[in-house]
């Protein structure tokens, strides 16, 4: 008797769940007028449910020798009753078989454990919902990962070196980066740009300035794609590359015009992806299998990763070229020339972003206005900062000067950034490294480096030569690589604008030289002339 009151107290614990799905199916059926039959269980004849027969199976087998007692009890005491006797309410007889579940089904664990997959007691006159039923996603046609494959694997049989082989294979890369890249700048064409002109999420215009002129891109790695496919001989073998190279690499001047772009093309793709609409399909774009968990700006920065890479590959075809080979006198031409043109990128592309960010800055004084940052050339470094009183501040670091600002937006939400202090000229900055675990004391970092610890970690400070009027600025980087990085660059950035400001002054002084100078620099000519005559005579 124990043990039955036990079971019935545990199992009534389970009773809110069960009442609150068995109405709220009433509920739903009073209104849409449907029949719905209220289940009943009579002793000795199971009541049909949803859950598979597995599953009932597999739980009674859990709890049959836990039951097994209590069952045999219940018959014994009652072994004349009918088979189609109700059975009694709960609150007399304190079992749940007034509940409209099958009796003594152990299945009540396994309901109250899985409401969040939905079970409710519906008979096969209410079927689930269609929607309940998932089917399985049909597969993509673009593979989520690249399939890696090497030359080697595309013959049969070879009779080559191994350093040989190890060229064709460089050469096998080449060529299958030109087709991944075409694939790629395609995909962001058809998937990408069409689809958020057609459905009006961004305007012409604004697609034209995020994706600029990569629809030009694609013919040209096209072109190389089949010249390279060209010199394929019947074995898979290539044999002169370097003069196919030579005279396609000009056309990659194209990459100016694109490259320049990218600083203007992230700003404005940052700011879209403010609005819910842009930033909804962007989502569901890159959880697609095709963009294989790329965003949209992996795709653009896909065509400038490529120009970096074509030096590291002629290098490598280079080393495993025999010096007898034809390729020995082109490859070198080659390679200055693609040098040269992604050294004239790189210049092109700082010089756009100097003047991108340099436009985005707002003074508050007019004092701010430095012609240093005016004639800045290009960014060294440029990212968020903490100061010592623990504001967030977005650092530029110009070819001549320093400038700390504060993030904001305009009217139209594009970002600028406030001017915060004085701006330092890089000529005169003097950079203090502080160590990691440095007792903050005095009132320089006001305890917001330390977090109560009175220890400050990845922290400089710069300060100027020539102005007092201008104090220390304490900042904090977020780690010690960043930390490293911007000590580097603001040192390369201090040494090279000393030696313009020397070099300045230098060529001052021989267009206006002083005349008094001058006056001497006569006088001791003229008398070394006059001695060296008097020596003769």
């Amino acid at each position: 008797m124990k043990t039955s009151r036990k079971k019935a107290n545990r199992e009534l614990s389970f009773l809110p769940c069960i009442f609150v799905n068995f109405f709220h199916d009433l509920f739903r059926s009073a209104v849409s007028g449907d029949t719905y039959p209220v289940p009943c269980d009579h002793a000795g004849k199971k009541r049909k449910q949803d859950l598979a027969p597995e599953t009932v199976i597999r739980i009674l087998e859990d709890e049959e020798e836990e039951d097994e007692g209590d069952v045999a009890s219940d018959h014994m005491k009652d072994p004349e009753e009918p088979s189609n006797k109700r059975v009694k309410p709960v609150g007399k007889s304190h079992s749940l078989t007034g509940v409209p579940t099958p009796v003594k089904t152990p299945a009540l664990k396994r309901i109250s454990q899985s409401i969040s997959r939905s079970i409710s007691f519906r008979t096969d006159a209410r079927p689930l919902p269609p929607t309940a039923l998932r089917t399985r996603a049909k597969a993509s046609s673009f593979p989520r990962r690249r399939n890696s494959q090497c030359w080697s694997d595309t013959v049969e049989s070879h009779n080559l070196t191994a350093k040989e082989i190890k060229r064709q294979e460089v050469i096998y890369e080449l060529t299958q980066g030109e087709r991944q890249l075409i694939e790629d700048l395609s995909l962001v064409k058809k998937v990408y740009y069409e689809p958020m002109l057609k459905l009006d999420i961004m305007t012409e215009s604004e697609l034209g300035h995020i994706f600029g002129t990569l629809d030009s891109l694609i013919p040209l790695h096209e072109d190389l794609l089949l010249r390279l496919e060209c010199l394929r001989g019947s074995e898979k073998t290539v044999g002169e590359v370097g003069p196919t190279l030579l005279n396609w690499f000009p056309c990659l001047e194209a990459y100016v015009t694109y490259c320049c772009n990218q600083v203007v093309a992230k700003a404005l793709l940052d700011q879209k992806k403010q609005e819910k609409r842009v930033e909804h399909f962007l989502r569901l774009c890159q959880e697609s299998s095709f963009s294989r968990k790329l965003d949209l700006w992996n795709f653009l920065d896909l065509p400038r990763s490529r120009l970096v890479k074509y030096p590291l590959l002629l290098k490598e075809i280079q080393k495993c070229t025999p010096p007898e080979h034809p390729d020995e006198d082109t490859l070198p031409d080659a390679l200055d020339m693609i040098q040269s043109i992604v050294t004239v990128v790189n210049n092109k592309t700082g010089e756009a972003e100097c003047q991108f960010y340099r436009q985005g800055l707002v003074y508050l004084e007019e004092s701010q206005r430095l012609s240093e940052i005016q004639q800045s050339r290009f960014l060294f470094c440029h990212g968020e900062l903490k100061n010592n009183k623990g504001q967030r501040l977005h650092v530029f670091l110009f070819e001549l000067a320093l400038v700390l600002s504060r993030p904001g937006e305009d009217r139209e939400g594009g970002q600028k950034f406030h001017v915060y202090r004085q701006p330092l000229p890089n000529a005169l900055i003097n950079l203090e490294e502080i160590p990691d675990g440095e007792a903050a004391g005095g009132g320089t970092f006001r305890g917001a480096f330390t977090g109560g610890n009175d220890k400050v970690k990845n922290c400089f400070r710069v300060s100027s030569r020539g102005r007092s009027k201008v104090n220390p600025y304490c900042l904090q980087a977020n780690d010690s690589f960043s930390k490293q990085q911007w000590i580097t660059s603001l040192r390369q950035a201090i040494v090279q604008s000393r030696d313009r400001s020397a070099q300045t002054s230098q060529s001052q002084l021989s267009l206006h030289p002083d005349p008094t100078l001058c006056h001497i620099a006569e006088l001791s000519l003229s008398s070394d002339t006059d001695m060296a005559d008097l020596t003769s005579r």
